[in-house]
Order: C-alpha cells, then structure tokens, then sequence
C-alpha cells in the first residue's frame, strides 16, 4: 500500500474519533495519532491552572504530536489522525507529508450546526471525556467533578463562532472526500472505508 497519512477532519461532534477508529479496524496498517491524546497526557500529567497555561500545555502537545509525526514518516508507517484540523496545523501536515512523500487523504464531516451543538452538549456532559476540554482549571484528581457543572462549556453563540471561523469546513490536503453526517443511520461507512483502501493501493 502506499504510504498514506488519512486525516479525518471537520466540525466538533462529526463522529470523526469513531470513524477513524471504524477505519482502523478494517485496515490495521493505520496507526492511530490523536492530537487530543497528546493533550490529555499533559493536562492528567502537569494540570493547569487557567487558559493561559492550558494554551502553553496546548502548543506543547502539538509540538509532541508533530514530532511522533515525523517519526512515524521516518520509519514508512501509514497514519490516521482525527481532529477539527484548521489553517493552524496545514502548512506543517502538508510540508512533513512533502518531504516524506506521503500521499494525504482527507475525510472532511460536516452537518447542520445545530444538530452538531446538540452532539457536542451531549459529549461534554459524558463523564467518559476527559474534563481538561471543559473546564478553566485542572488537576488530574478533578476528575470525579461532574462534567455538568463544568465551567469552560461552550455557549450555542460560541459553538456556531467557533465552526463558522476556524476553517473547519474548508479544510483539506490531498484527495479529499466530503461526508454530511447529519444523520448518522445515512452515513455508509463501509462504502467509506472501500473508498479508502482503494485510494491507498493506487
């Protein structure tokens, strides 16, 4: 297979953590690597103790995340990575999968924002996701907090801000695929992950 890095982008709340994970399973030779994996390490590691420290722990995950990128490049591994990628992260992504000669693959989700909002207030309420996303100050041992009463949640005003932006939307290096998720039971992923494979093996 050509060596491949398969971003899954797109608004909050797209499902693209379950699609890349959906992915993974059916083609293996994927390795998974989460921007958000790098964040939580860090806030469970070091906490912090508002957003100005959270942004610092921020920039350091990212620096991580490309790093482990570069290696992943450097030993011909193929990977999937899924977030709201933006502007911030293209220039690095594109100029890495360059120099490496990585083809790139973009799955791009998108949905009625309204509905999206109503995902993305049901996730941040799940006690599964880590805190550090919802809160102005953390500490590893605040788990236990209930995530209702968390005090960094994101008001629908501030949600349509943030999708309308940050470039979600318009996001994409490479092939790109576009997805309306809308409604999930309408998605056919394995229609998806055929797509991919295919594209892979070219």
């Amino acid at each position: 297979m050509k060596q491949t890095i398969l971003l899954i982008a797109g608004y909050p709340g797209t499902g693209k953590t379950y699609l890349a994970n959906l992915i993974r399973k059916e083609i293996p030779e994927l390795q998974i690597l989460s921007p958000d994996k790098f964040k939580e390490k860090n806030w469970d590691l070091y906490g912090f103790k508002d957003l100005e420290e959270k942004e610092r722990l921020n920039q350091k995950s990212w620096d991580e995340y490309f790093t482990s990128m570069e290696e992943c490049f450097k030993q011909k591994n193929s990977i999937i990575s899924d977030y709201p990628f933006s502007n911030k992260q293209k220039k690095i992504i594109g100029a890495l999968a360059d120099f490496y000669e990585y083809q790139i693959i973009t799955i791009r989700l998108t949905a009625d924002l309204d509905v999206l909002f109503s995902r993305q207030g049901n996730r941040d309420r799940d006690g599964t996701r880590n805190l550090g996303h919802i809160v102005k100050s953390y500490h590893k041992e605040d788990r236990q907090q209930k995530h209702a009463k968390a005090d960094n949640l994101l008001t629908y005003d501030e949600f349509i801000h943030r999708c309308t932006t940050r470039g979600y939307n318009d996001f994409h290096l490479g092939k790109l695929y576009e997805i309306d998720v809308s409604d999930f039971a309408k998605v056919d992923y394995i229609e998806i992950i055929n797509s991919i494979r295919k594209q892979m093996e070219k």
